[in-house]
Formats: structure tokens, sequence, C-alpha cells
């Protein structure tokens, strides 16, 4: 054993490793893409992984891995669950052979998300276990217990570390290489009467879960990683039950004098409720903390209520902690002063003398190809009936000031399909469709067959620049390599288009502007589905060496390309009424320099 500095997805990472798994395969999205990546550099010989073209491809993946007897891993964030949850639910029906793990980071705030969703909560619906780590290096230890527990069950196991815990760091005792565990697999075993999902099988199948959830409630009230925490007082009055990074809050707010038994809940479905009941023992009062649903609240109610106890159960639903939102140690502070009747910690004026943050609103990078795109379909389209329908990806941001060219944005390969609903009830409007390349191949495919498939009236428009940019510029299937480092065919975009039925597909280089806007107002005005392939690398993997300047003789500080662009290299210079470029953020991409009207602005060299 030794000791690492480690952040907490790559302590999850190695405790997969040292557990033995096998296979690993996941979807990046923030908080959770590092675990994969962390996987791929520390892996032994003989541990597979990949970056699978969605979650429900990676969770399927990981299934047929459990099937034949590896210990196998999916990662994902809270909204790929939802991707991944058709094959999920079927899942916990059939049940897997070897250990299978679905590591589910939960993003409170959201910080990185469209949603606060709460694994916990899915993980009642699917019927699955579900552990839940409040630091680092517990999310270490878990992930051998989860895969020991999946084994036992024969079931998935969800572990659903938050934000605070994928990106908090610690000191962690971790098994040497040396001592990792090696786990050979059976092999893949005939069984249809298991593996053949039918609906006489999950009858058969949900009783069974049913009373394996009853008899796993019992166990898990004796599970290490869930704690009661008596105060040094004879008999406690008042308690807290708390899980995950809010343990950590609760217990940096209260005293020994507070006088305060604590339960911290490492399982949170199937609930521990025998533990529940020890701890609710005495108990006149009880402060539910924790993030996003009311989980805990609920079970201990719902304990109270069977089990005949008058405690209060106070928390979300009686207004007594925040309803939604991400918990901090002064969030909690606040609650549990209100609760204890505690004065506030918080000195007169404090706010006050803390400065304001300066506003940094998200934007699109200076010498970004996006910002091109939109600006030539923008410019082409300018005076006509349009509708811009986004997606999730670096170009979302397309929606801010100046470009506002993002009208929709629901879910992952959403824009394709609501531009086609919008058209269904405006034949009229010119409605164009932009998803990017690494969503193009996780859920774009099926809207662009759908369009064409039902005669719809629209422009696909694929913002290519060769990454998945957003979660931190992983591989997909049309870079030409994996995530094992091979090298392999590229996925032509193109030709899966084509290959659909599409006869008009272009493609153009955004940063050439003419040419771009030439492109969208011929395509736009095709008949049914069309397509444009903007294709330029993100500027973040392909920075060139020269940048723009403003010849400040010719600018006349008509300020046309800050208006229309919104670069953040573009500044205002309010000493000369004129523009300036800042050299830190330039990225030569050209675009103000072709938006300029007077030429004032030279000296890029586009990549």
């Amino acid at each position: 054993m030794h000791r690492e500095f480690l952040m907490g997805n790559e302590a999850m990472a190695v405790g997969a490793l040292a557990a033995g798994v096998n296979v690993v395969a996941g979807y990046p999205g923030t908080p959770s893409t590092e675990v994969l990546e962390a996987v791929a550099r520390r892996r032994p010989e003989g541990v597979y992984v990949e970056w699978s073209v969605n979650e429900k491809a990676a969770l399927e993946v990981a299934a047929g891995a459990a099937y034949a007897g590896a210990r196998a891993l999916v990662t994902m964030k809270q909204v790929g669950l939802n991707v991944a949850s058709d094959p999920l639910m079927s899942l916990s029906y059939i049940g897997v052979k070897g250990g299978m793990v679905v590591l589910v980071a939960d993003d409170p705030g959201p910080i990185s998300s469209q949603t606060e969703q709460d694994t916990r909560t899915f993980a009642a619906y699917a019927k699955l276990p579900v552990l839940d780590p409040s630091s680092p290096s517990e999310a270490y230890e878990m992930m051998a217990d989860a895969f020991a527990l999946s084994e036992e069950l024969g079931c998935p196991v969800i572990v659903r570390p938050t934000t605070r815990v994928d990106h908090g760091y610690e000191d962690v005792e971790v098994a040497d290489p040396g001592e990792w565990e090696r786990h050979e697999p059976e092999g893949f075993v005939r069984d249809p009467s298991r593996w053949v999902i039918f609906p006489a099988l999950s009858v058969r199948a949900h009783a069974a879960i049913e009373a394996r959830d009853a008899e796993l409630s019992r166990r898990l009230s004796g599970y290490a990683r869930n704690v009661i925490s008596e105060p040094p007082v004879a008999s406690p009055r008042l308690g807290v039950a708390t899980h995950g990074i809010s343990a950590t809050y609760v217990a940096e707010n209260l005293g020994e004098r507070d006088g305060v038994r604590v339960l911290r809940v490492a399982t949170p479905y199937p609930f521990p409720e025998d533990l529940a009941v020890r701890f609710l023992e005495g108990l006149d009062e009880v402060l539910c903390v924790e993030e996003l649903d009311p989980v805990i609240e609920r079970a201990l109610i719902a304990t109270c209520g069977r089990r005949g106890l008058g405690v209060r159960i106070r928390g979300k639903l009686t207004g007594d902690a925040q309803p939604s939102g991400e918990n901090t140690v002064e969030s909690v502070g606040r609650a549990l002063d209100a609760f204890l009747g505690r004065p506030s910690a918080a000195s007169p004026g404090a706010d006050e003398a803390v400065p304001t943050l300066p506003v940094r609103p998200p934007v699109l990078c200076a010498g970004c190809p996006h910002r091109a795109s939109f600006y030539a379909v923008k410019r082409a389209m300018r005076g006509r009936k349009v509708i811009f329908c986004g997606d999730i990806g670096c170009y979302t941001l397309g929606n801010a000031a100046p470009l506002d060219m993002v009208d929709t944005c629901l879910c992952m390969g959403a824009g394709i399909n609501i531009a086609q609903g919008v058209t269904r009830v405006e034949p009229g409007t010119k409605a164009f469709a932009f998803v990017g390349d690494s969503t193009f191949f996780a859920s774009g495919i099926t809207g662009a067959v759908n369009a064409f498939y039902n005669q719809a009236d629209m422009t696909l428009v694929v913002l290519d620049n060769s990454t998945t940019a957003m979660t931190g510029h992983q591989p997909h299937p049309g870079t030409g390599r994996t995530m094992m480092g091979q090298v392999v065919e590229k996925v032509s975009i193109e030709r899966v288009l084509r290959a659909i039925g599409l006869t008009v597909v272009e493609t153009v280089d955004p940063l050439d502007l003419e040419a771009s806007v030439e492109t969208v107002r011929r395509v736009a005005d095709e008949p049914g589905v069309k397509a444009i392939v903007f294709r330029s690398p993100c500027v973040v993997l392909a920075r060139p060496e020269a940048v723009s300047a403003v010849d400040v003789e010719r600018c006349v500080g008509c300020r046309r390309c800050v208006r229309e662009l919104g670069c953040p290299a573009l500044v205002p210079d309010a000493a000369t009424g004129k523009v300036r470029i800042d050299p830190a953020q330039c990225t030569g991409c050209t675009l103000c320099e072709q938006v300029c009207p007077t030429h004032a602005i030279k000296g890029g060299e586009r990549p």
C-alpha cells in the first residue's frame, strides 16, 4: 500500500483497477470524464477501455462483458443515465454474472449540466443498490465494495459520486499495482432461460428483486460506511441525517457541545431501515441535510410511520433546508443554526466585506470555428423567417449575444427532431439544426434518419471540429483513434448522411466566410433534408502562430467586428474609440479580418 494525492475521479479509477476490473466503457460528461481517462492511463495489460458512442452503447458493452463473467465498469454523468436507462432497467431484471458497476456522477448546482437529477431516486426506480461516497478516499474503497456486492447479488450496483467528490482531492491510501486483484472471467455460458428477457422471466425476476432488496436493507444496516456518530451527552434529543459530501459540511459545522447525533447514509437504496431505527431512538427531531431530492427525509418519514415513532423529521419538505441547488459549508451552517437555535456564525456586515467577483459570462473561445459557422448562417439567412435549433456542446454558447443563434436546446441530438416538429407547424420557416461531430455520432444519426424518412424540410448543420471539445477533447468515431491508442478508419459524416439518402451534403471551411455564406444560401433553398458540414479543427488543438492586429490608422471605430462577432480577443479601446486585439487571446482565425469593412485588421493565419 502507498499514499497518493488523488482527485476523486482518479481515486475511483484506481479503485476499479485494484478490484480487478476487466472492461471499462463510458461516454464523456463532466463531472465523470476523468474516471475513464485515468483508467486508460493506468491500466495494466489485459484491461480494455473505450469511449463508446453514447451511454446506452457503453452500458450494453459493459453488460456483455459482465454476462461473460468479467468485472465491468461503465461511466457517465446523471443526464447520461437517461440515455442508458433502457438497457439498465432491463438489466436490473436480467442480472449479471461478473461484477458490474455503473458509475453515475451527479452534478448539484448544476455546474455543467442541463438538470439537477438525483441518481439516488433513479436507483430506487430501477431497484438497484446505490453507494453514495462522501470523499475521494471513501469513493476509492467503495469501488471494491460495489464489485463484490454486484457479484454476490447478481445485479449491477450504482456508485453515485457528486461533483465535489469527483473533483475534490485527498491523500488516499491505495494498493500498489502488484497488489491489484487479477480477475479471470469464466466466459459466456449459453442459457436462454437466463439471458433472454421475456415477460415470464420478468415476473419471476421482479418478485425476486423485491425479496432481495428487503433483505439487503437489513444487511446494509450493518455496512461499515453507514455510520451513527454519538455526541458526548447521555441522551441526545436532536439528530442530523446526511450523506455524501454534505456529511463533511455537517461535520465542519457541528461541535461536541451541540449534542447532536448524526446518521451518515452511504447506501440510500435499499435504505438501511434497521440502522435508522437505532438512530431515531430517543430523538425528538431530526434535520435531513442532503443535496437534490429528499431521499433520506422521505425514507425516515416512512420509517417513523411503519415503526410508530414520534420523531419529527425536518428538511426540504418542511422548508428547513434549501429545496434545490448545491449545498455549501455556509448553507449547511445556516440550516443547522436555525435547527439548533444557535446564533448565526456569520458576523454582522460580513457579507458586505466580501468583494463582488467580476462577471465572467460563458463565451466561445477566441478563434473558435463555431463562431464563424454561426455567423455565416446568420448572414446568409438575414431577413428571412428562420429557426435555429441547437444542441449540447460548446456550440450551445452560440445562444449568447451578439450571435444569438440558438433558439432551442433540449438534450443531446434533440435539435434535429425539434427542427422537424417546428416545420410541421410552420411550413414556411427555414429550419436549421446545429449538431457537433461528437454529438452527431452519439445521438444525431437517428434524428437525421427520421428527418429523411418522414420527408422533412430542414438544413442539418454539422459543426465538425474533430474532437469532443466540451468535455476535454476525447476521441470519437470521426477522429480516427480510439481510447486504447489504436489508429482506425475514420467514420465519415458525409458518407453516413449520403447512406441515409441525403443527396445534398456540402463540406466547407467556416473560416472562409465568403464561401460559407454562399454555401448556406444555396443549400438552404434545396428541398427536403440537406446538410452542411462546417469542418475546421478546435482552436485549442490547432492554434496557429500568427495573430491578427488592428491598423489604427485604417480603423474608423465602427466596432462592427465587436458587435457582430463577440470574440473575446476584440477589445474596444475607450481612450481612442477604436478596437484593439488582445494578442494573448487572438488565434489568428482571420474572421474579424473578413468582417472589417475598412480592412483595418490583418496578420492572421488560419490553421
